[in-house]
């Protein structure tokens, strides 16, 4: 295996962009999807046990992996981490032949805070911030073929969502509903969102599964396709079900198993494949 970082230009101080990949990717006749890794964290750390482990699932799958570490705390504001996905993702695909990729299947997958990074490149990927970041760019470079989302924060509803993540994103203690609303994402879902599998527990105290429920209603109104799955049981940031972090949640466990087969199954309509 090569176990590369990168640096995502013009954020040297904050973000890094990690590359797992197996050394016979690089000349293995048949390109690989590839994911983008974005563990959770409130947007104040990156939780180990939603990286790497997270990663080599993927990377045995057959994947090309990453995990992007981005900016967190004060550093989150200004719609860093936005753009910070949004550099990794293009430059995975501009990188394509080196990594042995398929830029054309390229997937965030994220967890809580991460969830809320990695739905934010398919929601928000034509922002006005992010078009003024890709320059010369073909569009779309930067929009996520689909998206994994892992218990994510989705929303800045004040009865569910998971406001720490929100005001650090916003940069402020106390933002207004207007800068909130930039960041509750069902509010931007549209029919050029990418697609997303999602999974949450009806149990989660921590970001309470309406998050997935009021995303997948966005999508289904946008005519845009989802898969969803609510576990009955398990409270948050369970990552594997594996007990690494809270208690073994087995029945939980298999959403690793429906993610890479969602990824492997995904077919891009061919009037869609810009990039």
């Amino acid at each position: 295996m090569v176990y590369e970082k990168t640096v995502l230009h013009p954020f040297e101080d904050a973000s890094l962009l990690s590359i797992c990949i197996t050394k016979t990717d690089r000349t293995h006749a048949r390109p690989r999807r590839a994911v983008i890794v974005c563990p959770g964290g409130a947007y104040s750390g990156l939780a180990p046990h939603e990286a790497e482990p997270i990663a080599f699932q993927f990377l045995a799958a057959g994947f090309a992996t990453f995990i992007l570490s981005y900016s967190l705390k004060e550093k989150a504001a200004d719609f860093a981490p936005l753009s910070e996905v949004a550099l990794a993702i293009r430059h995975v695909r501009e990188h394509a032949a080196e990594y042995n990729v398929d830029p054309d299947y390229v997937f965030t997958c994220g967890f809580s805070a991460g969830g809320h990074l990695a739905c934010s490149a398919g929601v928000l990927w034509d922002h006005p911030r992010v078009r003024a970041l890709m320059e010369d760019a073909p569009e779309g470079i930067n929009r996520p073929t689909g998206m994994i989302l892992c218990y994510p924060v989705i929303s800045a509803d004040p009865a569910f969502g998971h406001l720490g993540s929100i005001r650090r994103v916003c940069g402020k203690e106390n933002p207004t509903k207007e800068e909130a609303d930039v960041f509750s994402l069902e509010k931007h879902v549209n029919a050029t969102t990418s697609p997303a599998f999602l999974w949450h527990t009806f149990a989660d105290k921590g970001v309470p599964v309406e998050n997935s429920l009021v995303m997948a209603a966005a999508l289904r109104r946008a005519g845009v396709p989802f898969e969803l799955h609510v576990f009955p049981e398990g409270g948050h940031g369970l990552g594997l079900c594996d007990g690494t972090y809270g208690a073994p949640s087995p029945h939980n466990a298999c959403w690793m198993e429906l993610a890479i087969r969602w990824v492997k199954d995904f077919t891009l309509p061919e009037k869609n494949r810009e990039n």
